[in-house]
Protein backbone atom coordinates (compact mmCIF):
# COMPACT_ATOMS: atom_id res chain seq x y z
CA UNK A 1 0.00 0.00 0.00
CA UNK A 2 1.67 3.22 -0.93
CA UNK A 3 0.43 6.27 1.51
CA UNK A 4 -1.20 9.23 -0.06
CA UNK A 5 0.27 12.32 -0.02
CA UNK A 6 -1.27 15.92 -0.78
CA UNK A 7 -4.64 15.82 -2.65
CA UNK A 8 -3.10 18.25 -5.11
CA UNK A 9 0.99 18.68 -6.46
CA UNK A 10 2.25 20.39 -8.92
CA UNK A 11 5.69 20.75 -10.17
CA UNK A 12 7.43 22.95 -12.96
CA UNK A 13 10.84 23.03 -14.89
CA UNK A 14 12.96 25.22 -17.10
CA UNK A 15 15.64 23.30 -18.27
CA UNK A 16 18.62 21.27 -17.27
CA UNK A 17 22.28 21.97 -18.13
CA UNK A 18 25.03 23.98 -17.01
CA UNK A 19 23.39 25.38 -14.10
CA UNK A 20 26.25 26.40 -11.04
CA UNK A 21 26.46 29.17 -8.36
CA UNK A 22 29.49 29.88 -10.23
CA UNK A 23 27.82 30.60 -13.61
CA UNK A 24 24.58 32.38 -12.72
CA UNK A 25 24.90 36.01 -11.27
CA UNK A 26 22.92 37.14 -7.84
CA UNK A 27 20.78 38.98 -10.39
CA UNK A 28 20.17 35.62 -12.74
CA UNK A 29 19.20 33.50 -9.88
CA UNK A 30 17.24 35.91 -8.22
CA UNK A 31 15.11 36.45 -11.82
CA UNK A 32 15.06 32.68 -12.37
CA UNK A 33 13.20 31.87 -8.55
CA UNK A 34 10.83 34.86 -9.65
CA UNK A 35 9.98 33.18 -12.66
CA UNK A 36 9.29 29.94 -11.57
CA UNK A 37 7.72 31.15 -8.81
CA UNK A 38 5.49 33.00 -11.01
CA UNK A 39 4.71 30.03 -13.20
CA UNK A 40 4.22 27.48 -10.09
CA UNK A 41 1.52 30.05 -8.44
CA UNK A 42 -0.04 30.43 -11.05
CA UNK A 43 -0.66 26.36 -12.05
CA UNK A 44 -1.43 25.83 -7.81
CA UNK A 45 -3.80 28.88 -8.50
CA UNK A 46 -5.99 26.60 -10.52
CA UNK A 47 -5.52 23.16 -8.91
CA UNK A 48 -6.35 25.16 -5.04
CA UNK A 49 -9.72 26.17 -6.58
CA UNK A 50 -10.55 22.46 -7.55
CA UNK A 51 -9.72 23.09 -11.46
CA UNK A 52 -7.96 20.48 -13.64
CA UNK A 53 -4.90 19.03 -13.48
CA UNK A 54 -4.56 19.99 -17.37
CA UNK A 55 -5.75 23.30 -17.10
CA UNK A 56 -3.30 24.39 -14.47
CA UNK A 57 -0.09 22.09 -16.41
CA UNK A 58 -1.46 25.05 -19.29
CA UNK A 59 -1.33 28.20 -17.13
CA UNK A 60 1.63 27.52 -15.83
CA UNK A 61 3.67 26.66 -18.85
CA UNK A 62 2.18 29.72 -20.57
CA UNK A 63 3.72 31.97 -18.30
CA UNK A 64 7.52 29.96 -18.92
CA UNK A 65 6.60 30.90 -22.26
CA UNK A 66 6.30 33.96 -22.34
CA UNK A 67 9.36 34.78 -19.94
CA UNK A 68 12.47 35.09 -22.62
CA UNK A 69 14.44 34.04 -19.41
CA UNK A 70 13.64 30.17 -20.58
CA UNK A 71 14.01 28.65 -24.25
CA UNK A 72 10.46 28.32 -24.63
CA UNK A 73 8.24 30.62 -26.99
CA UNK A 74 9.74 34.03 -26.22
CA UNK A 75 13.14 33.67 -25.56
CA UNK A 76 13.65 30.48 -27.79
CA UNK A 77 16.50 28.95 -29.49
CA UNK A 78 17.41 29.68 -32.91
CA UNK A 79 18.61 27.71 -35.74
CA UNK A 80 20.68 27.45 -38.23
CA UNK A 81 19.14 29.65 -40.46
CA UNK A 82 18.26 32.43 -38.03
CA UNK A 83 14.84 31.10 -37.19
CA UNK A 84 12.72 30.32 -34.07
CA UNK A 85 11.13 26.69 -34.20
CA UNK A 86 8.79 26.15 -31.19
CA UNK A 87 7.34 22.35 -29.75
CA UNK A 88 5.36 21.32 -27.16
CA UNK A 89 3.06 18.29 -26.09
CA UNK A 90 0.47 17.89 -23.27
CA UNK A 91 -1.64 15.01 -22.26
CA UNK A 92 -4.00 14.52 -20.20
CA UNK A 93 -3.85 11.03 -17.34
CA UNK A 94 -7.35 10.71 -17.08
CA UNK A 95 -7.80 9.91 -21.05
CA UNK A 96 -4.46 9.48 -22.47
CA UNK A 97 -5.78 12.22 -24.90
CA UNK A 98 -2.73 13.92 -26.02
CA UNK A 99 -1.97 17.16 -28.17
CA UNK A 100 1.53 18.09 -29.80
CA UNK A 101 2.98 20.81 -32.16
CA UNK A 102 6.44 20.96 -34.06
CA UNK A 103 8.12 23.56 -35.64
CA UNK A 104 5.69 26.75 -35.03
CA UNK A 105 6.97 29.78 -36.08
CA UNK A 106 4.17 32.30 -35.33
CA UNK A 107 1.95 30.84 -32.70
CA UNK A 108 2.46 32.86 -29.75
CA UNK A 109 1.76 29.54 -27.27
CA UNK A 110 2.71 26.43 -28.59
CA UNK A 111 1.59 24.55 -25.31
CA UNK A 112 -2.06 26.07 -25.85
CA UNK A 113 -1.45 25.07 -29.57
CA UNK A 114 -0.61 21.48 -28.74
CA UNK A 115 -3.90 21.83 -25.87
CA UNK A 116 -5.76 22.60 -28.98
CA UNK A 117 -4.96 19.55 -31.00
CA UNK A 118 -6.87 17.33 -28.23
CA UNK A 119 -9.90 19.66 -28.60
CA UNK A 120 -9.81 20.45 -32.44
CA UNK A 121 -9.02 17.96 -34.12
CA UNK A 122 -8.45 13.72 -34.30
CA UNK A 123 -4.44 14.35 -34.58
CA UNK A 124 -1.83 13.84 -31.66
CA UNK A 125 1.30 15.63 -33.65
CA UNK A 126 0.92 18.56 -36.15
CA UNK A 127 4.28 20.04 -37.60
CA UNK A 128 5.23 22.85 -39.71
CA UNK A 129 3.02 25.48 -41.41
CA UNK A 130 0.29 23.16 -40.88
CA UNK A 131 0.63 23.07 -37.25
CA UNK A 132 0.60 27.16 -36.92
CA UNK A 133 -2.10 27.19 -39.82
CA UNK A 134 -4.28 24.99 -37.48
CA UNK A 135 -3.76 27.25 -34.52
CA UNK A 136 -4.83 30.17 -36.44
CA UNK A 137 -7.90 28.34 -37.21
CA UNK A 138 -8.54 27.61 -33.66
CA UNK A 139 -8.17 31.45 -33.21
CA UNK A 140 -4.58 31.11 -31.15
CA UNK A 141 -2.94 34.34 -30.64
CA UNK A 142 -0.44 34.69 -33.38
CA UNK A 143 2.60 37.22 -33.63
CA UNK A 144 5.46 38.42 -36.01
CA UNK A 145 8.44 35.79 -35.56
CA UNK A 146 10.15 38.67 -34.25
CA UNK A 147 8.20 38.37 -31.06
CA UNK A 148 10.53 35.17 -30.01
CA UNK A 149 13.61 37.38 -30.87
CA UNK A 150 16.29 37.80 -27.71
CA UNK A 151 19.02 39.31 -27.88
CA UNK A 152 20.81 36.20 -25.84
CA UNK A 153 19.71 33.67 -27.49
CA UNK A 154 21.09 35.80 -30.95
CA UNK A 155 24.59 35.60 -29.33
CA UNK A 156 24.32 31.92 -28.60
CA UNK A 157 23.44 31.32 -31.91
CA UNK A 158 26.60 33.47 -33.51
CA UNK A 159 28.91 31.06 -31.03
CA UNK A 160 27.69 27.92 -31.72
CA UNK A 161 27.54 28.96 -35.42
CA UNK A 162 31.47 30.39 -35.10
CA UNK A 163 32.71 26.98 -33.54
CA UNK A 164 30.60 25.29 -36.13
CA UNK A 165 31.90 27.41 -39.14
CA UNK A 166 28.94 27.98 -40.64
CA UNK A 167 27.70 31.60 -41.68
CA UNK A 168 25.68 33.94 -39.54
CA UNK A 169 22.60 34.38 -40.96
CA UNK A 170 21.12 38.45 -41.25
CA UNK A 171 19.86 39.76 -38.13
CA UNK A 172 15.92 39.82 -38.17
CA UNK A 173 14.73 43.38 -38.48
CA UNK A 174 12.76 45.63 -36.26
CA UNK A 175 14.02 43.96 -32.77
CA UNK A 176 14.71 45.54 -29.96
CA UNK A 177 16.77 44.58 -26.61
CA UNK A 178 15.12 43.73 -23.37
CA UNK A 179 16.40 43.78 -20.22
CA UNK A 180 15.06 40.83 -18.63
CA UNK A 181 15.73 38.86 -21.41
CA UNK A 182 19.46 39.92 -20.87
CA UNK A 183 19.68 37.89 -17.75
CA UNK A 184 18.76 35.09 -19.67
CA UNK A 185 21.62 32.09 -19.07
CA UNK A 186 22.67 30.09 -21.39
CA UNK A 187 22.58 26.26 -20.02
CA UNK A 188 23.48 24.24 -23.16
CA UNK A 189 21.33 22.56 -25.61
CA UNK A 190 18.93 20.97 -22.67
CA UNK A 191 16.69 24.21 -22.75
CA UNK A 192 12.64 23.48 -21.87
CA UNK A 193 10.25 24.49 -19.87
CA UNK A 194 7.06 21.72 -18.57
CA UNK A 195 4.58 20.65 -15.89
CA UNK A 196 3.15 18.13 -14.60
CA UNK A 197 0.56 18.48 -11.98
CA UNK A 198 -2.52 16.14 -9.77
CA UNK A 199 -5.73 17.70 -9.13
CA UNK A 200 -8.00 16.94 -6.23
CA UNK A 201 -10.19 14.49 -8.96
CA UNK A 202 -7.31 12.19 -8.90
CA UNK A 203 -5.90 13.37 -12.62
CA UNK A 204 -2.88 13.70 -13.61
CA UNK A 205 -1.35 15.58 -16.70
CA UNK A 206 2.10 16.94 -17.94
CA UNK A 207 2.78 19.30 -20.48
CA UNK A 208 6.58 20.12 -21.87
CA UNK A 209 7.52 23.03 -24.20
CA UNK A 210 10.60 24.05 -25.83
CA UNK A 211 12.46 26.83 -28.52
CA UNK A 212 14.61 23.37 -29.11
CA UNK A 213 18.54 23.56 -29.70
CA UNK A 214 20.73 26.35 -30.88
CA UNK A 215 21.80 26.21 -34.45
CA UNK A 216 20.07 23.26 -34.96
CA UNK A 217 19.33 22.42 -39.18
CA UNK A 218 17.54 20.67 -41.30
CA UNK A 219 13.90 20.87 -39.60
CA UNK A 220 15.37 18.67 -36.35
CA UNK A 221 12.65 17.75 -33.91
CA UNK A 222 13.72 16.74 -30.32
CA UNK A 223 11.68 14.88 -27.55
CA UNK A 224 9.79 17.64 -26.39
CA UNK A 225 6.65 17.33 -28.97
CA UNK A 226 7.38 13.21 -28.74
CA UNK A 227 4.24 11.77 -26.44
CA UNK A 228 5.71 9.03 -24.49
CA UNK A 229 9.36 10.56 -25.09
CA UNK A 230 9.44 14.07 -23.05
CA UNK A 231 5.76 14.07 -22.08
CA UNK A 232 3.80 11.13 -20.87
CA UNK A 233 0.64 11.04 -18.41
CA UNK A 234 -1.41 8.15 -17.06
CA UNK A 235 -3.69 8.12 -14.24
CA UNK A 236 -2.26 4.30 -13.74
CA UNK A 237 1.51 5.61 -13.21
CA UNK A 238 2.35 8.95 -13.52
CA UNK A 239 2.84 12.73 -15.27
CA UNK A 240 6.44 12.77 -16.58
CA UNK A 241 8.11 16.05 -18.21
CA UNK A 242 11.72 15.87 -19.58
CA UNK A 243 14.61 18.30 -20.56
CA UNK A 244 17.79 17.79 -21.95
CA UNK A 245 19.31 16.43 -25.12
CA UNK A 246 16.42 15.17 -27.14
CA UNK A 247 18.32 12.63 -28.85
CA UNK A 248 19.09 10.70 -25.82
CA UNK A 249 15.08 11.20 -24.57
CA UNK A 250 13.81 9.70 -27.58
CA UNK A 251 15.72 5.99 -27.70
CA UNK A 252 15.13 5.79 -24.40
CA UNK A 253 11.20 6.62 -24.32
CA UNK A 254 11.96 8.14 -20.99
CA UNK A 255 8.89 9.47 -19.97
CA UNK A 256 6.36 6.03 -21.01
CA UNK A 257 9.67 3.95 -19.56
CA UNK A 258 8.99 6.30 -16.01
CA UNK A 259 5.57 5.89 -16.12
CA UNK A 260 6.17 1.46 -16.95
CA UNK A 261 8.87 1.25 -14.07
CA UNK A 262 5.64 2.72 -11.48
CA UNK A 263 3.07 1.08 -13.23
CA UNK A 264 4.14 -2.54 -13.84
CA UNK A 265 7.68 -2.82 -12.29
CA UNK A 266 5.87 -1.25 -8.88
CA UNK A 267 8.91 1.00 -8.76
CA UNK A 268 8.44 4.39 -6.33
CA UNK A 269 7.99 7.47 -8.47
CA UNK A 270 11.46 8.49 -7.21
CA UNK A 271 13.02 5.03 -7.80
CA UNK A 272 11.52 5.18 -11.33
CA UNK A 273 12.89 8.45 -12.30
CA UNK A 274 16.39 7.99 -10.55
CA UNK A 275 17.00 4.57 -12.26
CA UNK A 276 16.05 6.02 -16.07
CA UNK A 277 17.63 9.23 -15.18
CA UNK A 278 20.83 8.22 -13.27
CA UNK A 279 21.36 5.09 -14.74
CA UNK A 280 19.85 4.13 -18.15
CA UNK A 281 20.23 7.72 -19.73
CA UNK A 282 23.63 8.50 -18.28
CA UNK A 283 24.79 4.80 -19.94
CA UNK A 284 23.45 5.86 -22.74
CA UNK A 285 25.42 8.86 -22.59
CA UNK A 286 22.87 11.55 -22.25
CA UNK A 287 22.42 14.81 -20.15
CA UNK A 288 19.36 16.03 -18.61
CA UNK A 289 16.78 15.66 -15.97
CA UNK A 290 12.56 15.01 -15.69
CA UNK A 291 10.15 15.71 -12.95
CA UNK A 292 7.30 13.81 -12.04
CA UNK A 293 4.24 12.96 -9.85
CA UNK A 294 2.34 10.10 -9.19
CA UNK A 295 -1.91 9.55 -8.74
CA UNK A 296 -0.43 9.23 -4.86
CA UNK A 297 0.41 13.41 -4.99
CA UNK A 298 4.10 11.96 -4.58
CA UNK A 299 6.73 14.51 -6.30
CA UNK A 300 9.92 13.77 -7.68
CA UNK A 301 12.69 15.24 -10.06
CA UNK A 302 15.92 14.08 -10.96
CA UNK A 303 18.80 15.32 -13.27
CA UNK A 304 22.75 14.09 -13.95
CA UNK A 305 23.61 17.70 -15.52
CA UNK A 306 24.79 20.45 -13.40
CA UNK A 307 21.67 22.16 -12.49
CA UNK A 308 18.15 22.40 -13.47
CA UNK A 309 15.21 24.94 -12.96
CA UNK A 310 12.38 23.39 -10.98
CA UNK A 311 9.83 24.51 -8.70
CA UNK A 312 7.27 22.20 -7.07
CA UNK A 313 4.20 23.17 -4.74
CA UNK A 314 0.94 20.84 -2.68
CA UNK A 315 -2.03 21.26 -1.30
CA UNK A 316 -0.56 22.16 2.99
CA UNK A 317 2.94 22.54 2.00
CA UNK A 318 4.89 25.68 0.67
CA UNK A 319 6.17 26.15 -2.28
CA UNK A 320 9.89 25.14 -2.99
CA UNK A 321 12.73 26.44 -5.59
CA UNK A 322 16.26 24.78 -5.90
CA UNK A 323 18.05 25.93 -9.61
CA UNK A 324 21.54 23.40 -7.79
CA UNK A 325 22.15 20.71 -7.37
CA UNK A 326 22.48 20.74 -3.19
CA UNK A 327 18.97 21.99 -3.12
CA UNK A 328 16.31 19.97 -2.22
Amino acid sequence: MTEAGPRWTLVCHGGAGLVTRDHLTPEQDAAYREALTTAADAGAAVLRAGGRAIDAVEVAILRLEDDPLFNAGRGAAFTAEGRNELDASIMDGATLAAGAVAGLSTTRHPISAARAVIEGSDHVLLGGEGADAFARAQGLEQVDPSFFFTEARWRSLERALGRLGLPVPPRPEGVAVDARAELAHDEGKRGTVGCVALDIHGDLAAGTSTGGTTAKRWGRVGDSPLVGAGTYAANAAAAVSCTGAGEYFIRLGVAHRICALVEYGGLSLQRAVDRVVQDDLTALGGEGGVIAVDPHGHMAWSFNTEGMYRARVADGEPLAVGLYKDEA
